[in-house]
């Protein structure tokens, strides 16, 4: 960006502009203002892109004031690429929701080098080559965003939301000053530019935070992942400041030409790459990955690079989980396409776990809704992969035995995927005869009644279906997204609610006292009016939703409703057997079981008649209009990646015309209908030959002829 003598003349003029003595804000000019944006915007790059700061951060602070003095006698004079104009005072109420140029897909992982040949094998297929040249960068561990430029001006940022549109969090981007807010893209013939990359913090940003929240007696932030993606959504653009984020741009994912531009050659070629656009990146002033970039030619390479990455991965100032491996021409990246999930030119590959050794201090015994008790060890908190570590499930009283856990080892833990935190053994041999055998409780913890153990099953559980712990998480799961649906309500609402004597049962959601609740400290009339709302539509969901969201043990989303289409009020289960339970499809034995138990307890059938006389619908609507509908009484399985739909709206599509979505290939099935990158299921259904296999495209000509 900067060349050698521009380099030399900008520090020329820093040294002058700091001699400088005597001037006032009304008396200086125009041009001397813009040789303060110029030398500003010029050590900016050379400390937060560059890391080489060239001059004294109490040098760089008196340059800014005086720009900030200048700009604020001579408002006519500001503009909107200033140093001084990232830090803005206004307050964020609501961030818009914005739509992105061009989709922002999740990419494909791979976790060995056997994934990157068969990702390699696929790639010269579809471009018939023998040999295909590959870009290999990090993979960065923070919050994905997208940054439109128009006419070299920063006009929006957002996140990534779910790829299709994000939050626009444009002011809080503009606090970070490795994110250029101009950039001279028309000198690559460039009017608009969408650009993708990700918000990080580094590790020693994550640690001065920390110490500052400590000052302020305030609890510390868990990891830097986290608090960069926390960052994004902060209601003040000076907070957002204040932790010290950074972020790398590693991809151009849109542009378009400025009108009658001339043709840049360098950057036409550039252009053509993706190795070429990351250099154009740089070289533009952005923190690409220019530096850590490897271009290789064949696969092996791409295997040889990404483990000698991973071996010195812990000496970076920042987390990465991993390296992304890009087809690096433009062109073949276009001839191969992409999934509506993920690009076919592009995979990640995931680093392995990482391992930490520490203490364990103590072990809790936690209930679940189905009364399940699971142990969790206390450790002393240790930081793994980017995460702080203090607790983790020990699963049962089988594995601790396996484990041969103590309280007081010294344990050896790892982040599976460098996501779920596991205990891999305990190091016995530095025992010194002060560790504890963890005892497994005879009684609930939370209730005090004798625990369970079913024969072949390894884990106790509380039947007391009255037990406080069972109760709670039980609300919990009603209310969830994925069951009842019920906004604003959540588990924080829920646990609160029960302390306070306000909550006590499932029924007791819709019987509230919203004039208690609205003296409530954050209960306002709008947070009021929506949980209201909430509650009163959640009456109206489907009735597999209530199946799924009353918590029986076994029953998931899919078997939920298989159930709820078997019958035409939910009450008719009092009356089946167990034999006629597991005539339903996917039901087995010991479903059966749990679904004729639950049927069978007074209590619940006393709760679902006191929810339908509160207004909760236990008829099965869909099942008197699925009667006449055009799919009656066939069956529907959905595998692969969908192109014109999401595997849930296909479904849903399947049953508002009277089908039936099964969990599995059998000789019960139908119809398979298979997306892209379809796996076992369609090998299984080929092997059975009244399964009729069809495309997307023909499961909706299905339904539109007949």
């Amino acid at each position: 960006m900067y060349s050698s003598d521009l380099t030399r003349q900008l520090q020329n003029l820093t040294t002058d502009l700091l001699k400088e003595t005597g001037l006032s804000g009304s008396s200086v000019s125009p041009d001397h203002i813009n040789k303060l944006r110029q030398v500003l915007q010029f050590h900016e790059y050379r400390y937060y892109v560059l890391n080489d700061p060239l001059i004294a951060d109490q040098e760089y602070d008196l340059l800014y004031k005086r720009l900030e003095k200048a700009e604020k006698d001579q408002p006519e004079l500001v503009r909107a690429d200033s140093p001084t104009q990232r830090v803005g005072n206004s307050l964020n109420s609501q961030f818009v929701t914005v739509s992105h140029l061009v989709p922002m897909l999740s990419l494909d992982n791979s976790y060995n080098a056997e994934d990157l040949i068969d990702f390699d094998r696929k790639a010269r297929e579809l471009t018939n080559l023998d040999e295909i040249e590959y870009c290999i960068e990090p993979k960065f561990d923070g919050a994905s965003i997208s940054l439109i430029y128009e006419n070299d001006q920063l006009v929006r940022a957002a996140t990534r939301g779910d790829g299709v549109e994000g939050e626009e969090i444009t002011n809080n981007i503009r606090q970070i000053r490795s994110i250029p807010l101009s950039a001279d893209f028309s000198s690559a013939g460039i009017q608009q530019v969408e650009i993708r990359g990700e918000v990080i913090m580094s590790k020693q940003s994550f640690n001065r935070y920390n110490e500052l929240l400590a000052t302020r007696n305030l609890s510390p932030l868990a990891n830097p992942r986290n608090a960069a993606s926390g960052s994004l959504r902060m209601k003040d653009p000076k907070d957002v400041a204040e932790r010290g984020l950074d972020a790398f741009l590693y991809h151009i994912s849109f542009y378009t030409k400025a009108s009658g531009s001339p043709e840049v050659r360098k950057s036409e070629e550039l252009l053509a790459t993706h190795s070429g656009n990351l250099s154009l990146l740089w070289q533009l002033g952005f923190r690409s990955p220019e530096r850590e970039k490897r271009v290789v030619k064949g696969i092996q390479g791409v295997i040889d690079y990404c483990l000698s990455f991973e071996a010195g991965r812990d000496d970076l100032p920042y987390e990465i989980d991993g390296m992304v491996i890009k087809v690096n021409d433009l062109h073949l990246q276009e001839q191969m396409g992409m999934t509506s999930h993920h690009p076919r030119w592009a995979i990640a590959f995931k680093f392995k776990a990482r391992q930490a050794t520490t203490k364990l201090r103590s072990v809790e015994f936690q209930v679940g809704r189905t009364g399940a008790i699971t142990p969790v060890a206390k450790l002393d908190p240790v930081y793994l992969g980017g995460v702080t570590v203090s607790s983790i499930s020990i699963h049962n009283e089988e594995y601790i035995k396996e484990k041969d856990l103590k309280i007081g080892d010294t344990v050896l833990i790892e982040r599976a995927g460098d996501v779920i935190p596991q205990i891999v053994k305990s190091q016995s041999e530095l025992r010194d005869g002060t560790e504890q055998s963890i005892l497994f409780p005879k009684q609930c913890p939370v209730c005090n009644s004798e625990l369970f153990k079913e024969e072949g099953e390894a884990v106790w559980r509380c039947i007391n279906i009255e037990c406080e712990a069972q109760v709670v998480e039980k609300m919990i799961h009603f209310v969830s997204k994925d069951a009842m649906d019920i906004k604003s309500f959540g588990e924080a609402n829920v646990r609160k609610f029960y302390e306070m004597g306000l909550l006590k049962d499932i029924p007791g959601i819709y019987t509230l006292d919203f004039e208690k609740i609205g003296q409530l400290e954050g209960f306002g009339k709008k947070s009021l009016d929506n949980l209201t709302v909430a509650i009163e539509a959640s009456k109206q969901q489907p009735l597999h939703r209530l199946v799924y969201g009353l918590g029986i043990r076994f029953v998931g989303e899919t078997t939920a409703k298989t159930l709820a289409n078997a019958v035409e009020h939910l009450l008719d289960f009092k009356n089946k057997t167990e034999e006629e339970l597991q005539q339903l499809e996917d039901v087995g034995t010991k479903v059966a079981k749990s679904i004729h138990q639950f049927f069978s307890n007074e209590q619940n059938i006393h709760m679902l008649e006191h929810l339908e006389q509160l207004g909760l619908e236990l008829k099965n609507k869909k099942k008197e209009i699925g009667e006449s509908g055009s799919l009656q009484g066939q069956t529907f399985l959905f595998t692969g990646t969908l192109n014109q739909m999401k595997r849930s709206e296909a479904e849903a599509l399947a049953e508002q015309h009277g089908g039936q979505i099964v969990s599995g290939v059998s000789k019960n099935l139908n119809y398979l209908v298979v997306g892209e990158d379809a796996g076992s299921k369609l090998e299984k259904a080929k092997k059975i030959n009244t399964i009729k296999i069809i495309t997307e495209a023909e499961f909706l000509e299905l339904i539109a002829t007949q």
